[in-house]
């Protein structure tokens, strides 16, 4: 058998970090048998009857049973409450020591000395690992390019130049030429959690300087979608920023999917679809994790109804933390009379098979949270988008697919749900939703144009001689060359 070079994947908890992984660790797979890949799971006991089930799914067919596979360490003997705020960042550096002993145990047992680490965008910490066993250390980036630019940008404005950005970014009046931006930055759009002293800016500055410390980056993002910031990461006057890899869109789209419904509603809500007009539904969802309070529920449905789309909307129930549940969707928030007068346009789901609802002919517009993966999914599918941030990098997300590529509408920009409140920090009009849908199904021919020139670029940059694919093959040069 031909000597391979191992690496060590770890993913942070949870499905919408595993499933990247497993897919990025596939390509890699596929492009060089010289290469094999161990993924170690974070075991979080209230995760794991969904991550165990997938990771069994991926063992049972898995192509490469020589080169490729899983192993799930043992739940921690002192987990963090999960009510703590700092929870899954405490779980992921709980299970440093867990993470070394596994993979020491692997080379005892006669498995290869691995060429490396590739950890998470959340598990940066893993990089003292790497260190002490002399191994480079990767950071598989699951957002965008811009982002991590911007991430890189708060923490030098910090270390090196003594800004207290908590206070800065506060300023209404902020707005900054940020490296990876072609326009100024305002302040309504920063990633939510420097603007949190107590919960999210030291964690997203400890981020930054943890990733100055990694052999390389790989990002789920391609060239053609991010010139601007994929340039400026590249030829950064900064000595100590890592090599960058652009190897996405790394997406999910055959077999088993994300999300919570049951095959019958899959197939209820495609039969649905079936009996639409081509690109006459706007398909509003919000992700996996996120619902709306009673009161804004109330104005989507107004502005809906007003704007006289058919529509396909996912409305979850919230539990008790906010969250949504799987109680079914949230009817009783919804204004009286509502189904009745719209039942011959829209169809209101608890979840959405989002992968097979975006690729359907009848959908013709998505307002979306504005999450990497849902954003390159609209890009693959070629579905133009109305932008709805909700928390984390979203409203950045926004601005970039707004005003940078102008290949999106807005519906807002700036709104933020408060995690602690479980509500939006203020409500978004009937008029505004009615007048943002609107101009989503009736987006100007540029703009269309636009939306299907990213989306063939986005297919062309995994194929043969595509920058993704050229990138990717620089990435497994690299690594093939650490363990000569």
């Amino acid at each position: 058998m031909t000597k391979t070079s191992e690496l060590v994947f770890v993913p942070a908890p949870g499905l919408n970090h595993i499933t990247p992984a497993v897919e990025l660790a596939k390509l890699i797979l596929q492009r060089s048998q010289r290469i094999s890949i161990s993924i170690h799971i974070i075991n979080v006991p209230r995760d794991a009857p969904k991550t165990n089930a997938y990771v069994e799914s991926q063992s049972r067919d898995n192509p490469y049973p020589d080169r490729f596979n899983f192993v799930t360490l043992p739940p921690l003997t002192n987990p963090p409450d999960p009510s703590f705020t700092f929870f899954f960042i405490t779980v992921i550096e709980r299970n440093m020591p867990l993470i070394r002993q596994a993979v020491e145990d692997r080379v005892q047992a006669g498995f290869p000395k691995p060429a490396g680490f590739v950890v998470d965008m959340f598990c940066g910490g893993m990089v003292d690992i790497a260190n002490a066993m002399q191994l480079p250390c990767y950071t598989f980036f699951t957002s965008g390019a811009g982002p991590l630019s911007f991430i890189f940008y708060a923490q030098s404005l910090v270390d090196d130049q003594g800004i207290d950005v908590d206070t800065e970014f506060r300023n209404p009046g902020f707005s900054a030429k940020v490296p990876g931006f072609k326009n100024p930055v305002p302040s309504k759009v920063l990633p939510s959690g420097y603007l949190d002293k107590n919960f999210g800016c030291e964690m997203l500055l400890n981020m930054g300087r943890k990733y100055r410390e990694m052999k390389g980056f790989l990002v789920n993002t391609y060239a053609e979608f991010e010139p601007f910031s994929i340039h400026a990461l590249h030829n950064s006057d900064e000595k100590n920023i890592p090599p960058f890899y652009p190897v996405g869109p790394i997406l999910k789209l055959e077999g088993e999917r994300r999300g919570g419904s049951t095959k019958e509603e899959n197939e209820s809500i495609i039969r649905w679809l079936d009996g639409q007009p081509k690109s006459s539904v706007v398909f509003l969802c919000f992700g996996s994790c996120e619902c709306f309070e009673e009161e804004q529920v109330k104005e989507i449905a107004k502005g809906l109804e007003k704007s006289g789309n058919r529509f396909l909307w996912t409305l979850p129930k919230p539990s008790p933390g906010g969250k949504p549940g799987d109680n079914g969707a949230f009817l009783e928030a919804l204004p009286v009379g509502f189904l009745d007068r719209t039942s011959h346009l829209g169809k209101i789901i608890r979840w959405a098979p989002q992968v097979e609802v975006l690729a359907h002919p009848a959908v013709g517009g998505f307002v979306s949270h504005c999450g990497w993966n849902s954003v390159l999914e609209s890009l693959w599918f070629g579905v133009p988008m109305a932008t709805w941030p909700l928390a984390a990098e979203h409203q950045l997300i926004a601005f970039m697919l707004v005003k940078e590529s102008e290949i999106a509408v807005e519906i807002r920009m700036d709104y933020v749900k408060d995690l602690m409140a479980g509500k939006g920090t203020f409500l978004v009009t009937a008029e505004e939703i009615e007048k943002g849908v609107n101009n989503l199904m009736n987006m100007d021919e540029k703009m269309k144009g636009r939306v299907k020139k990213m989306s063939d670029e986005c297919k062309k940059a995994l194929q043969e001689g595509g920058s993704s694919y050229k990138w990717l093959g620089c990435f497994i040069e690299e690594v093939l060359s650490n363990d000569i």
